[in-house]
């Protein structure tokens, strides 16, 4: 029942929206459907009648819900034609879309992490550095960007496959793939940052000691790491069924994003609660499966509290002759460097006669359309997409933290959020605190915070139902000690990796936002306005898009080495005081000793034949009979 609560408060919320925005519905209405029609007052008289709004403002929303328990959605107030028509088949296709993502995502995702099972699989992740540069890279690009890229090249000039249009299984594979890649490169990091863990546990060196196949443990590694990953993926159900507008836009995909964006500039009431609310009833199902699956994957260790904490995995620059890795100063470096030699150069200056000139000594990153060199522009946007970037991430994770704590109470607020895309979002919030720069930074908050707590909430089971806080419950801990000791040094490192992740999605945001008119206007040189205003040359100048992706997936890139760079500081303190062998290698199991076994894996390990702690059995003995009376093992 308290799900029903924040997708009521939205579609109400949604309901009032020309109210909080005081704006009039007649005229947007009137412009979605002839722009050329002159708003006059009788005009604008004559829509309003037409659509109700003479009267009370709560009006329209009630008859709207009553509609709804005999499934009537009402009409769209630009077509006039009924709203579930229009809205179950937009579903259907973004549904499809999604699927067809997804299978692209799994793939990626698998690929960023198979050198991690590999190396696990082998007992070798020790000493050994792991990639991220290119996956963060890939995470950071943006999805318009892939796609008219994937449009122009595979579709219009090799013309492999279609590039506009949606009339089957071939016109699915492009956009498909704009959506999946970057969706999959960060799925991929997350799994990546938990394998290293679930490889350190008791029970997978115990099996690597007992001769246990190293893909069989490499399986349930995965399988005991996915847990974790089970919300973010249902919010990538809904965010790829939901968010993908511009990719819906570019291939003309009749999907249910491209139709609540329209609605929603327009103010098409009806069209607008509807797709938001089978957006949220989505992502309802979706949140309570991905709750749901996680139980039967770790299984009866759940419940009973009997799960391992990840063991400490030592640096690769604590092993003795380890390579270091990707240092941070490798994207850091040439974006710093890009940055400052901008800043003295003048972004506003226009010269039309040199409009979209290739790079050169005079302008090493070429012109824009109007002639402003892409390096001043570029170095003087860092300051306002990096910067707000930063304060929108900072207060996304303090949020997403902090309510990841409370799964009950956060979970449907999770699924609600998360099904709203952030034009609607952006709209409402206008509406509360009025238009101007800090209202794009607010409406990104307002729903970035939803895969950090859902990340949060995800570890934080797992951990409760770790050996270890049962004892230091039975020891007399209180709850503070418990969270301050126990619960937020384990949940905390990944959860601020991930954030530090969707840092280039975050600055993307904002600008689209900007860029619609809710925020920050031209000429103003934030990054993804750069890369909004340059998209229609990208084929006669590339390198006007070019220079603001690449370097959003420096910035990408940066981000993820650097915290990698810490994380592998902190792991090896923590490695070189808790493992009991060198570089983090299991050390083999001492006869007789007690081996643990995977949790919600029965029967991974086979059972000892030593006779016990003395040796092997005797000649003529049965196998695993103990010779002498077994000493009994703490």
């Amino acid at each position: 029942m308290w799900r029903l609560v924040p997708v009521a408060a939205l579609v109400c919320a949604l309901g009032l929206l020309p109210r909080l925005t005081d704006t009039d519905p007649a005229l947007t209405v009137l412009k979605a459907r002839s722009a050329e029609r002159d708003p006059d007052p009788e005009v604008l008289a004559a829509i309003r009648a037409e659509l109700g709004l003479d009267g009370s403002w709560w009006g329209p929303l009630f008859q709207w819900l009553g509609g709804l328990p005999r499934g009537d959605a009402g009409t769209s107030w630009v077509s006039g034609t009924p709203v579930l028509p229009t809205v179950l088949p937009a579903l259907g296709a973004s549904l499809l879309l999604m699927a067809g993502a997804l299978l692209v995502a799994a793939v990626t995702a698998a690929a960023v992490c198979s050198r991690t099972l590999l190396l696990g699989a082998r007992r070798r992740l020790a000493g050994r550095p792991r990639a991220g540069g290119f996956s963060a890279a890939l995470a950071a690009l943006p999805e318009f960007l892939t796609a008219s890229v994937l449009a122009g090249v595979v579709g219009v000039q090799l013309g492999w496959l279609p590039a506009l249009g949606w009339y089957g299984p071939r016109w699915m594979i492009l956009p498909a793939l704009a959506l999946g890649l970057p969706a999959g490169a960060v799925l991929g990091r997350l799994l990546d940052d938990t394998l290293p863990g679930a490889f350190a546990e008791p029970w997978a060196r115990a099996a690597t000691a007992r001769g246990v196949p190293g893909g069989r443990i490499a399986r349930h590694a995965l399988r005991r790491s996915l847990p974790g990953l089970l919300p973010n993926l249902g919010l990538f159900v809904v965010g790829l069924t939901g968010g993908a507008v511009a990719v819906e836009q570019i291939f003309d995909i009749p999907g249910l994003g491209r139709l609540t964006l329209r609605a929603a500039i327009a103010q098409d009431l009806p069209v607008l609660q509807t797709g938001i609310l089978a957006l949220a009833l989505l992502a309802a199902a979706v949140g309570v499966a991905a709750r749901a699956a996680a139980r039967p994957l770790l299984g009866p260790a759940l419940r009973d509290g009997a799960l391992t904490t990840p063991a400490p995995v030592p640096a690769a620059d604590a092993a003795p002759g380890a390579r270091r890795g990707v240092h941070p100063l490798v994207y850091g470096a040439p974006l710093l460097l890009v940055v400052v030699a901008g800043l003295f150069r003048d972004p506003l200056h226009l010269d039309t006669g040199r409009r979209l000139l290739p790079p050169s000594t005079a302008h090493p990153l070429g012109t824009d359309a109007l002639g402003r060199d892409m390096l001043a522009r570029l170095g003087h946007g860092a300051l306002a997409t990096l910067g707000t970037a930063l304060l929108v991430g900072a207060a996304a994770l303090l949020i997403g933290v902090l309510l990841g704590l409370l799964p009950r109470f956060s979970g449907p607020l999770v699924d609600t959020f998360n099904a709203v895309p952030a034009v609607p979002a952006g709209l409402l919030v206008t509406g509360l605190v009025g238009p101007g720069p800090t209202t794009p930074a607010i409406a990104v908050a307002a729903v970035a915070w939803t895969p950090l707590a859902a990340h949060t909430s995800a570890l934080l089971r797992q951990e409760r139902a770790a050996a270890h806080l049962a004892a230091a419950r039975g020891l007399g801990a209180g709850r503070a000690h418990l969270l301050r000791r126990h619960l937020l040094p384990a949940v905390l490192p990944p959860v601020i990796r991930h954030s530090l992740l969707r840092l280039p999605g975050i600055a993307l945001a904002l600008a689209a936002l900007g860029f619609l008119g809710l925020g920050a206007q031209p000429p103003s040189p934030e990054w993804g306005l750069l890369l909004a205003e340059n998209h229609p040359y990208a084929e006669r100048g590339p390198w006007t898009v070019a220079a603001p992706a690449l370097a959003l997936a420096l910035l990408g890139a940066l981000a993820v080495t650097t915290a990698h760079r810490a994380g592998r500081v902190r792991r090896g303190r923590r490695g070189d005081a808790d493992s009991g062998t060198k570089g983090g290698e299991a050390a083999p199991a001492p006869p007789g000793s007690i081996v643990p076994t995977a949790p919600g894996l029965p029967g991974l390990l086979p059972p000892p034949v030593t006779g016990g702690p003395g040796g092997p059995a005797p000649p003529g003995s049965p196998a695993g009979a103990p010779s002498t009376p077994p000493a009994h093992t703490h």
